[in-house]
């Protein structure tokens, strides 16, 4: 037992060795992003007409780095400055499923073909689903029930971080907005997603060492067989786009076809249980059969799509994943995982004093709704 539990940290501190450089550089072009790009800026451009909102609010979520708590409050902003139902979806949708913080780490872990489709799927998916609620049920400004979903502790925090203090100064100095990114995204957006990227990382090396490596090539012969069951793991779980990405890399490793690795990446952080409620609770269930229709037909057809484009290339994703990760020098690797490994521990430990987190409360107030 403890040989085994040896194997699977040793596993799993290879995923986090090689992943630590990318996970870097992804946090700091976050703070970038935090600096410039805010969630209420730009709620007064996606309330005009059913299809431009929906196709703003999609490109806008790519980019901004909000896991699957953080996007709850920030699309709550968004629907109280008018963004229609379509658009708020997308939101929903194109944010968690990717963020500047795990592209990298998709083109470290995976190959740069997922690191380039992963957001495109991301951007398609959004739009799709926005356009299907606003063309197939009636356009609802309505925001009374959004309000509760705002952030209501007002320590600092990676979710509160969205939302607009009236006491702060609305220009500051340069220097004190890179400050107040890079804070934002190396303590508040790191330690809010510290303990999920963990246990990623943790069921990586569990997959790595328990899973044989010819498993899927034996059981799952059939890849649209495959994506199904990585769609059904996939909806229920709440896993945002940084953990997914080890996770989906080691499935790959161990003989997953990409477009099933897609699909895991694009249904398991967009659906979870936490995102269901609040979109059946506050836009019906009409929307959430569109929602989860949406995410899943999407998410389906461009796994196939992606397969063909790696059958037709003659690449084999198994043989090139992970192997970005190998041109960087040693030392940068081993410096970048202590580096991030000290952040972690004080992301979490700082996490831990201050209670529970936003998503815990808003689980809570999803039971009154």
């Amino acid at each position: 037992m403890i040989t085994v539990a040896i194997e699977i940290i040793r596993a799993s501190w290879q995923v986090f060795y090689e992943s630590a450089v990318y996970m870097l550089l992804g946090f700091f072009i976050a703070g970038i992003l935090y600096v410039f790009i805010k969630p209420e800026t730009i709620g007064r451009y996606l309330g005009g007409g059913k299809v431009r909102s929906v196709f703003l609010a999609s490109l806008v979520g790519i980019p901004i780095p909000l896991c699957s708590c953080g996007v709850l409050p920030a699309a709550a902003g968004l629907k109280r400055q008018g963004a229609d139902n379509g658009a708020t979806l997308s939101f929903l949708i194109s944010t968690p499923e990717t963020g500047i913080d795990s592209i990298p780490l998709t083109f470290a872990l995976m190959d740069p073909i997922i690191a380039l489709i992963r957001p495109v799927a991301a951007f398609i998916t959004a739009v799709v689903t926005g356009l299907a609620e606003n063309f197939f049920t009636r356009w609802n400004n309505s925001s009374d029930n959004f309000s509760q979903f705002s952030c209501s502790d007002s320590r600092d925090c990676g979710c509160a971080a969205t939302v607009v203090n009236p006491g702060e100064p609305m220009e500051k100095p340069f220097l004190s907005k890179m400050v107040s990114g890079l804070k934002y995204a190396f303590v508040d957006l790191l330690g809010d997603i510290g303990k999920w990227f963990i246990i990623g990382i943790l069921l990586a090396g569990m997959i790595t060492y328990l899973i044989p490596d010819a498993l899927f090539e034996s059981y799952l012969t059939n890849n649209f067989i495959s994506m199904l069951v990585m769609l059904i793991a996939g909806i229920p779980m709440y896993v945002c786009a940084t953990a997914s990405t080890p996770i989906a890399a080691a499935l790959v490793l161990k003989g997953l076809n990409p477009g099933a690795a897609l699909v895991f990446l694009l249904a398991g952080p967009a659906t979870n249980v936490a995102s269901m409620s609040v979109v059946s609770g506050l836009l019906g269930k009409r929307s959430l059969v569109i929602y989860l229709g949406s995410i899943s037909i999407c998410s389906i057809i461009l796994g196939l799509f992606t397969d063909m484009l790696y059958n037709s290339m003659g690449i084999s994703a198994t043989a090139v994943a992970g192997q970005a990760a190998e041109i960087i020098p040693h030392f940068i690797q081993m410096g970048s995982a202590v580096i991030l490994g000290a952040l972690l521990l004080f992301g979490l430990c700082r996490a831990y004093s201050r209670g529970p987190n936003l998503f815990v409360d808003i689980r809570k107030k999803q039971n009154t709704i």
